[in-house]
């Protein structure tokens, strides 16, 4: 039983740590990377579709990023997609193949993307508080109803306490990586 209730906050701290990362992932950095454009939407014949359904999706240099749709009639329209998403790119089209240059960050843009990297660990951190406390309701449910003794409690939320403390860790080491990125020139 106790068991249970530690995989159980395990599995749910290491989702909110995965979703911190995914997360911190969408936020753009200086440098050029394929994911920026995984939630652009592209009119496919009447149907929003993602872009990576309709086009290759490649780097063509560290600033750059290499858009080719696989119909030549969907050119101009994945060109608008990308324009029209809230990502501030200007893409160009050179034949089959459209250009997406990633304009390097200001500073000040800078210290306000740090400051949404720092409020999605926040949350990040939240969750697995939360997590923590779940966990030690059960257990105290579990003390309550003689399902477990008052050692073997303590000893599992010190346990839990210990899981908490080491995603905090992990959540604190994705963020200084990501404030590290934002701010390399």
């Amino acid at each position: 039983m106790i068991a249970d209730v530690k995989k159980n906050a395990e599995q749910k701290m290491q989702k909110s740590l995965e979703a911190l990362k995914a997360d911190l992932g969408k936020v753009r950095t200086g440098r050029a990377h394929a994911g920026i454009l995984d939630h652009v939407m592209v009119d496919y014949y009447g149907n929003p579709t993602p872009i990576n359904q309709v086009a290759n999706i490649n780097l063509v240099d560290a600033r750059t990023i290499g858009v080719q749709p696989w119909e030549k009639n969907m050119i101009g329209k994945v060109e608008k997609a990308i324009r029209d998403s809230d990502l501030g790119l200007n893409p160009s089209s050179q034949g089959d193949l459209i250009r997406v240059p990633t304009p390097p960050l200001t500073e000040e843009r800078r210290k306000d993307l740090i400051k949404v990297v720092k409020g999605e660990a926040e949350n990040a951190k939240v969750a697995v508080r939360n997590v923590r406390r779940d966990a030690n309701a059960l257990l105290k449910d579990m003390l309550k109803d003689k399902t477990i003794g008052e050692d073997d409690e303590r000893k599992a939320q010190d346990e839990i306490q210990k899981l908490t403390d080491r995603y905090i860790a992990e959540v604190d080491k994705a963020l200084h990586a990501k404030e590290a990125d934002l701010m390399a020139i």
